[in-house]
């Protein structure tokens, strides 16, 4: 796999890469379902590994490679039945496919532009031509070749098309490992030949674990389960922000609607103005449409048990008291952010952006008070 030298874009600063992540928490359904098809022989050629970002889907297919590489042949002396997807750290696989350098896996990616420091757009059919000679070369123990796709949603019609025909005809013992944060967009005969294993978020207990396990460290994990959407990637990207206390402040700012205090928000606008701020820019944006989607779901299931931030479940319930407006703040969160994703393709003023979505809160919370009585 010396061809792979893409930069570890897919790894969360602040965390191991997840082919070099041991563990994985929270999703003991999806790997008991990958281990009763293995016990079982009742192995498929395709998997298709689904589910939110950030909640272990890739770790789970660094796991099911390792796990099927380091298979031992079948024979007099095979070992009993494996009771879990763990494979020692110090076996010579692990350290192989921590260093890229295991023979019989294949990582398919975006491609990295060297020239232009940046990553490719798509999955070429390039890289997926590239498994008819990674195929071709004979396992020396007669044991599994394994490919992962990281993920799915990047490949090109071509290259879709190109997976789709080694689906159709996979070679023997071959495993095709697919990533996918959208499956829907993925050809449906792609999804038909693989069986899908889906990674669901994750609850504050295993959270904790998950983090503990990464290095991080945080507070108050039930709020941080709650703003990351279970998400473990998201919850250590807003670790690495401070973004909890920053939803806080978000929280209490937007507390004052429909009268919103103008100084506290021009102090939050000015603090994301400027390209030294992007990185602010980006959360402060993140965390209103996290908090417009949680409005919405509030009109429909009522405030929140576990509050993100202090004082969040009074405000959604005054916000959001029934399903009319929890339509309101779903259909504001869609034009929101396509609004801010369309100004910053256009290299619009980040702050007049922010600005401009703050304030059309406070209209729509105003217009939702009038309509209240």
């Amino acid at each position: 796999m010396s061809d792979d030298t893409n930069p570890e874009l897919d790894r969360v600063e602040g965390a191991p890469h997840p082919r070099k992540t041991q563990r994985l928490f929270g999703q003991a359904g999806a790997e008991a379902a990958f281990l009763a098809a293995h016990t079982g022989g009742r192995m498929h050629h395709g998997w298709l590994i689904t589910g939110p970002r950030g909640v272990g889907k890739a770790t789970l297919a660094w796991r099911i490679a390792r796990f099927m590489l380091a298979e031992e042949p079948p024979g007099m002396f095979a070992p009993p039945p494996a009771t879990d997807l763990s494979v020692a750290p110090d076996h010579p696989v692990c350290r192989r496919v921590a260093a890229l350098s295991e023979g019989r896996l294949k990582l398919i990616r975006r491609d990295w532009d060297a020239e232009d420091k940046k990553l490719d757009t798509v999955i070429s059919v390039k890289r997926i031509r590239q498994l008819k000679s990674f195929f071709q070369m004979s396992s020396p123990d007669g044991g599994w070749r394994v490919v992962i796709v990281d993920s799915a949603d990047d490949m090109n019609p071509a290259a879709a098309n190109a997976l789709l025909k080694i689906l159709e005809e996979p070679p023997a013992r071959s495993l095709l490992i697919l990533i996918s944060h959208q499956p829907h967009r993925l050809l449906p005969t792609i999804r038909s030949r693989c069986r899908e294993l889906r990674c669901s978020t994750l609850g504050p207990q295993d959270m904790a674990a998950a983090l503990a396990g990464a290095g991080a460290e945080t507070g108050d994990v039930a709020a941080l389960a709650e703003l990351s959407g279970g998400s473990v990637g998201e919850a250590i990207r807003l670790i690495n922000q401070d973004g909890q206390a920053l939803y806080g402040e978000l929280i209490a700012l937007l507390a004052s609607m429909p009268r919103l205090d103008r100084p506290r928000t021009l102090r939050l606008v000015e603090s994301a103005a400027g390209k030294a701020n992007e990185q602010r820019f980006d959360l402060i944006v993140r965390l209103v449409e996290q908090f417009l989607a949680r409005a919405a779901r509030t009109g429909i299931l009522g405030p929140p048990v576990t509050e993100a931030a202090p004082g969040e479940a009074r405000l959604l319930g005054r916000l959001a008291p029934d399903a009319d407006a929890a339509r309101v703040w779903a259909d504001l969160q869609q034009s929101l952010g396509a609004k801010v994703r369309q100004g910053r393709s256009v290299n619009l003023d980040p702050a007049s952006l922010l600005l401009d979505m703050v304030l059309k809160l406070d209209e729509t919370a105003a217009a939702l008070a009038a309509r209240q009585g």
